[in-house]
């Protein structure tokens, strides 16, 4: 490849967001702004490299993950999203929603379950985890609600089911209200009891959550 291929932005987008995608999933860097950075050093490009957005991100590591995991990553996924239905239900009254890379089927070997859940009194969800017999670490996670509105809201991270987990409690008001992806700005997708049921072919629990918001 001639040295001014290398050097065009189209070219370079794509260069960066191979790297990133590489870095994310052989290193378990998961916030996609320091994948950039560090993937931009790596390469030599500097700071005023053009660098890829997210969504371009996402879709160089999905093509990681069907070349190089195509023959594992159903068996993990498997694993994480039943762990999550567990969990769940475990923690039905707080109107559970699965979100992330677990949901959208794009995880790594070094990628936690992200659950959000709804409860005006957070302390609530910590002694439920304790019922449970969980240890926990209380968390800040900050979220776009809308496009120039950020705010932090109180979490969990925890391990169940041999599994790693990270929660967000947002007030019972919000459960309407998804908050922004950081990968595409949409509302992020969320599934509850019920669709992940459906999405494991398992049956549907009786007096589950049905809403997908």
């Amino acid at each position: 490849m001639r040295s001014s291929d290398r050097d065009r932005p189209d070219h370079q987008r794509l260069a960066l967001a191979v790297e990133a995608a590489r870095i994310i999933q052989e290193e378990g860097l998961l916030d996609f702004r320091s994948a950039k950075a560090k993937a931009a050093a790596r390469l030599g490009l500097g700071r005023r490299a053009q660098l890829p957005n997210n969504t371009e991100i996402e879709a160089a590591l999905a093509e990681r993950n069907r070349i190089f995991h195509g023959e594992t990553l159903p068996e993990l996924l498997s694993t994480l999203r039943h762990a999550a239905f567990e969990l769940m239900r475990d923690l039905d009254s707080y109107r559970p929603r699965l979100v992330g890379d677990v949901l959208s089927g794009n995880a790594t070997i070094h990628t936690g379950i992200d659950l959000h859940l709804f409860s005006d009194t957070t302390e609530a969800v910590g002694t439920s985890l304790e019922s449970l017999g969980l240890g926990y670490r209380i968390i800040a996670r900050r979220h776009r609600l809308r496009h120039d509105q950020v705010e932090q809201f109180p979490g969990y991270r925890f391990s169940a089911y041999g599994c790693d987990f990270s929660s967000t409690v947002f007030p019972v008001r919000l459960r309407g209200h998804a908050p922004l992806s950081p990968v595409d700005g949409h509302p992020m997708r969320r599934a509850s009891i019920r669709e992940l049921a459906a999405l494991l072919e398992l049956p549907a629990e009786p007096g589950a959550s049905t809403t997908s918001a």
